[in-house]
C-alpha cells in the first residue's frame, strides 16, 4: 500500500482525502465461525483500514490539511446475529478513528467514521430474507442508495466539515436512530 500511495502523491500532489471503504463479510454464529472467517474480515476491514491510513496521514501531516474517512456500519450498534466478525471489525474503525483524531487534529486533519445502515449493493443484495426483515424496520421505508452515503462523505471531505472529527454518523434511514 505504501508504495502504491507515493506513485499517487509523485504522480497527482498530497493527498487530501482517503476514503477507506475496504469490507468483506463471512457470516456465521460465533460459536460455529471457523478462525478463517474471523480473521479475514478483520484483517480486511480493520487492518486494511489502519494499514490505508498511516500510508496516508503522512503525506497529510506534511501537508498540514486533509480527512480521512472511514466507512463503517451501523452493525456494531444494533447487533446482527452471525456477524460478530463484522461488527468487532467495523466497532473497531470507531476507536481507530478517534484515537487518530486526536493525534492528527493539531495539523488540521480530520478523521471520521460513515456508519451505513441497509444500502443497495451487491453485498446486502445477498443477504436474502435478513434483507427484507432488516428493510421492514427502517423508518424512513425504504432501503439506502450509494448515493446517500456518498453525499456524507462529500460532506466530510468538503471545507464545510472542517470542524468535524472524530464523528460516527449514521446514514441508515433510521434504523440505529442516530447510534
Amino acid at each position: 500500500m505504501n508504495e502504491a500511495v507515493k506513485s499517487a502523491i509523485a504522480e497527482f500532489g498530497p493527498v487530501e482525502v482517503a476514503v477507506l471503504n475496504a469490507g468483506v463479510t463471512r457470516d456465521g454464529l460465533a460459536m460455529r465461525m471457523s478462525d478463517d472467517q474471523w480473521r479475514e474480515v478483520l484483517s480486511t476491514d480493520l487492518d486494511g483500514a489502519f494499514y490505508g491510513a498511516r500510508a496516508t496521514m503522512a503525506s497529510m501531516v506534511r501537508h498540514r490539511a486533509g480527512s480521512i474517512i472511514f466507512i463503517g456500519s451501523i452493525s456494531p450498534f444494533v447487533g446482527v446475529p452471525g456477524q460478530a466478525n463484522y461488527a468487532a471489525a467495523k466497532a473497531g474503525l470507531v476507536g481507530l478513528a478517534r484515537a487518530l483524531a486526536k493525534e492528527v487534529a493539531s495539523r488540521n486533519i480530520t478523521v471520521n467514521v460513515v456508519a451505513p445502515g441497509l444500502i443497495e449493493t451487491d453485498m446486502t443484495n445477498d443477504l436474502g430474507a435478513a434483507r427484507d426483515a432488516m428493510a421492514a424496520l427502517i423508518p424512513m421505508d425504504r432501503i439506502g442508495q450509494p448515493s446517500d452515503v456518498a453525499g456524507v462523505v462529500g460532506f466530510l471531505a468538503s471545507n464545510e466539515a472542517r470542524y468535524i472529527t472524530g464523528a460516527v454518523i449514521a446514514v441508515d434511514g433510521g434504523l440505529a436512530m442516530g447510534l
